[in-house]
């Protein structure tokens, strides 16, 4: 193994400098005939976000939410066979009564996916194990799958893991941008909590194993990361994170937890977040404009749903007033590269963040997600690399984590 790795960079090099010239039209039809054959997974999408928006249609017949980025029509478009959708609950008050609250909240979510699903059976189907892909892709079905980012709504009771987990809920991200009652957070202004991993964390990592819940450690701190890595039994992943190497941005994965992760076992999934792919242009306009934004919606936290909606529309209208100049595709593909490298190609996937604030120039919604084939055939990866990338490394995870609880967890 380390041998192979030692030798990695140097076959990239060569592979590099061997690559046959081939036009554009051609790397577009191998990308759409490459898409047909192998099952294409997103591992991270907060398209429940949209689903109360104005004018929001999942069967992307109609579709005139703004910002959209995911519905069935552009999966369809795009080749992309399965996504994860994220139940997802901003991080507030480590209270009891916010605990009740933001666990109703999660839950409604959940049942919202389920319930949006359901009324296309003819093109998607919720799914919960790892086979399901592989059933839906040959019925010409969507795989729509559960993952819950942030594991703030969990409270301090173990046993709504198994809520969720009935309900679908596939993973955990186990914090977002602030620290919680599990671990710290890379990104909370006020510094660390827990010291990493809590003791209640441990027991929510131990009891995801006996499950079968992926762990996923986007989000959490380079301690909480290697917390988590000493405590669970099964490998782990980073559902959509890029590598700090290239922008250096805290919320990415430097070369030694590449490194850690790969040890594991696990896979870091590719994530299309400009910011976190790379490090924009200064614009004093448009930052200032966003800092009253958030300072109007009270950083938005605690809005309705009436002034959710109103925050989401002014927001998208400033994204117009001052459009960001976004990362491009040749960007993305940079990360990938820089994570076989460093990783192995074993350990890399895609999971963009889309309705999240992913997509960059090139590949803005789920419709364009040829884009990255593309690019990762004109760099010269192999139909059986980009199998791996787009959904075996993935797979190969979650039939572990899946395993191990047959084997040590539920039932036993």
């Amino acid at each position: 193994m380390r041998l192979a790795m030692y030798f990695l960079p140097a076959a990239i090099f060569a592979l590099s400098c061997n690559r046959q010239v081939v036009s554009e039209p051609e790397l577009v039809e191998r990308a759409n005939e490459l898409h047909k054959k192998i099952v294409t997974i997103d591992t991270h999408t907060d398209a429940p976000l949209t689903f109360m928006r104005t004018g929001y249609d999942f069967s992307g017949k109609n579709n005139k939410a703004i910002g959209s980025c995911v519905d069935l029509a552009k999966m369809e478009a795009g080749g992309l066979d399965a996504a994860f959708f994220a139940v997802f609950i901003s991080q507030d008050e480590c209270t009891p009564d916010a605990y009740r609250k933001v666990n109703a909240q999660a839950l409604q979510i959940a049942s919202t996916v389920i319930n949006t699903v359901a009324k296309y059976p003819d093109r998607a189907e919720i799914a919960v194990n790892p086979e399901d892909i592989f059933r839906l892709k040959a019925a010409g079905k969507r795989a729509i799958y559960i993952g819950m980012e942030n594991g703030y709504p969990l409270g301090e009771d173990l046993s709504q893991l198994k809520v969720f987990y009935d309900l679908g809920a596939r993973y955990v991200t186990l914090c977002h941008t602030r620290n919680n009652q599990i671990c710290d957070s890379s990104t909370d202004p006020e510094g660390s909590r827990n010291n990493g991993l809590s003791d209640f964390g441990r027991s929510v990592v131990a009891e995801m194993n006996r499950l079968g819940m992926l762990v996923d450690v986007s989000h959490i701190s380079d301690k909480s990361f290697y917390d988590v890595l000493a405590v669970s039994k099964v490998p782990v992943f980073a559902s959509h994170s890029c590598a700090r190497a290239i922008c250096n941005n805290p919320r990415n994965l430097d070369d030694n937890m590449l490194k850690a992760l790969a040890k594991n076992g696990g896979v870091v999934q590719m994530c299309i977040l400009s910011d976190y792919v790379k490090q924009g242009e200064k614009n004093p306009v448009r930052d200032s404009a966003f800092r009253a934004l958030r300072r109007k919606y009270g950083n938005f936290r605690n809005l309705t749903p009436e002034q959710e909606e109103q925050a989401e529309a002014d927001w998208h209208n400033l994204e117009q007033q001052y459009p960001a100049k976004l990362a491009t595709v040749s960007d993305v593909v940079d990360h990938i590269d820089h994570i076989v490298r460093v990783a192995g190609i074993d350990h890399v996937g895609i999971g963009t963040d889309f309705d999240g604030g992913g997509g960059v120039d090139g590949c803005r919604d789920a419709s364009e997600l040829h884009a990255i084939t593309i690019e990762l055939l004109r760099r010269g990866y192999s139909e059986r690399d980009i199998r791996k990338i787009w959904g075996e490394n993935f797979l190969r995870v979650f039939r572990q984590a899946r395993d191990y609880a047959a084997a040590h967890g539920q039932g036993k």
